[in-house]
C-alpha cells in the first residue's frame, strides 16, 4: 500500500514538472514571437512608404501592407499581456490563432514570389504560433 502512494507522489510531482515545464517553454515562445511580430509589425508601419514597396517579394497595396503591420504588433501584444495580467488570458490563444492565420498567408505569398525554400520561415513562425494556440487553450478548457 505505502508503494501505491509513493508512486502516485512520484507522477503528480512528474506531472507537476511537467506542466511548469511546459509553461516556461510556452512563455519563451510567445516570447519570441512577440518580438519577432512587434519588430515586423512595427517596420511595416514605421519605415517610408518607397523603401517598404522596394522590399516587396510582390506588389501589394501599401494600406494592405500598413494593415498586416497593425495586425501584427496588436497581435505581439496579444501574445504577451493578457497571460501576464491575467485579464481576460482566453485573448492569448485567439491573438496566437490569428497570427497563425495570417502566417498562412505569408507562406502562400512566399512560395508564389520566392520559391518554397524561404517559404519555410513564416511556416515555422506560423506552427509556433499554433504550438501556442494549442498550448494556451487546452490549460483554457482544463481549468
Amino acid at each position: 500500500m505505502r508503494n501505491v502512494v509513493i508512486n502516485q507522489q512520484a507522477r503528480a510531482n512528474l506531472s507537476v514538472r511537467q506542466q511548469r515545464m511546459r509553461s516556461v517553454t510556452l512563455w519563451i515562445i510567445q516570447g519570441a514571437l512577440a518580438l519577432l511580430f512587434l519588430f515586423t509589425g512595427g517596420f511595416k508601419l514605421l519605415v517610408p512608404t518607397t523603401v517598404l514597396q522596394a522590399q516587396l517579394a510582390l506588389p501589394l497595396p501599401i494600406w494592405f501592407i500598413r494593415a498586416i503591420g497593425v495586425v501584427e504588433a496588436v497581435g505581439a501584444l496579444g501574445l504577451i499581456l493578457p497571460q501576464l495580467t491575467r485579464i481576460k488570458p482566453w485573448l492569448t490563444p485567439l491573438a496566437a490563432g490569428g497570427l497563425a492565420l495570417e502566417m498562412v498567408g505569408a507562406t502562400i505569398v512566399t512560395v508564389i514570389a520566392l520559391g518554397v525554400a524561404p517559404a519555410l520561415m513564416p511556416l515555422v513562425v506560423g506552427l509556433l504560433a499554433v504550438f501556442v494556440v494549442y498550448g494556451r487553450g487546452t490549460r483554457r478548457r482544463s481549468a
